[in-house]
């Protein structure tokens, strides 16, 4: 079953995908939400055609997605968290690493995820038991096993102070070969597929994190927060290749 639901995140992905792509390098102005963020409507619609065909295919699944919030089903097991747009802000200045993200939650554990980037045309896709799969080949995180031979991914290096991580992100950046900005999603990926070893967010919100643990853990990796838990709901991510783990866990703690 896991198999099947990982083909129809992967497809509805692409779809929405393919739609983000009318709206990408177009001069699109977006609105701000109340948090400061930004909104398109290409986000709105993406998630509009990711919800219609989960709601028409799984009409007893919950949902929880960005723009739209939460169509709730208490009673059910199983539970889809969409960002439409990862990375808008990427996305509004034509910087082509915002991706689609979808994740499967299944009596409270994420099984599936699958992140696609439009503009690259990369499918990352995992279910428990099932792999991790980057563009149909199987792939796995590296076997770098120094930080100072490491590729370290961010997002926005002004978030570590702001969330107060200031310190530890320091001590893991010095320690770090490569330090590489224009993270989201897409460093997340990055990490799971072999192509860099570190990913940190000092902040990140569940629909963000959904897709990580199949996808790092299919790929012989670790995402949860900065405290070493597996998780989608610790307000933060981390994604390390299994080499790296501890000794930036060390690092953290200081």
């Amino acid at each position: 079953m896991l198999q099947s639901y990982m083909e129809f995140a992967a497809e509805t992905a692409y779809l929405a995908g393919r739609l983000t792509l009318g709206y990408f390098q177009a001069a699109i102005r977006p609105e701000f939400k109340e948090d400061s963020t930004p909104v398109t409507a290409a986000d709105r619609e993406a998630e509009k055609l990711i919800r219609s065909r989960i709601e028409k295919k799984y009409p007893d699944h919950a949902v929880v997605g960005e723009e739209m919030g939460g169509l709730d089903h208490p009673d059910k097991s199983h539970c889809w968290y969409i960002d439409p747009i990862d990375g808008t802000k990427a996305f509004v200045r034509g910087v082509p690493l915002y991706g689609v993200l979808l994740g499967l939650e299944i009596e409270g554990k994420v099984e599936v995820g699958v992140a696609y980037f439009p503009a690259l045309n990369e499918m990352v896709t995992a279910a428990t038991g099932h792999g991790c799969w980057l563009n149909g080949r199987r792939v796995r995180v590296s076997s770098v096993s120094e930080l100072s031979d490491a590729v370290l991914v961010f997002t926005d290096a002004g978030g570590f102070e702001e969330f107060g991580r200031q310190k530890a992100w320091e001590r893991i950046r010095k320690a770090a070969w490569v330090r590489a900005g224009w993270g989201d999603a897409y460093g997340h990926c990055l990490v799971a597929t072999g192509r860099a070893e570190v990913m940190l967010d000092p902040v990140m919100n569940i629909w963000d994190c959904a897709p990580f643990p199949p996808i790092l853990a299919e790929g012989g990796g670790y995402f949860g927060d900065w405290s070493g838990n597996p998780t989608i709901y610790g307000n933060e991510a981390m994604s390390v290749n299994s080499q790296l783990l501890f000794k930036v866990l060390s690092l953290i703690r200081g």
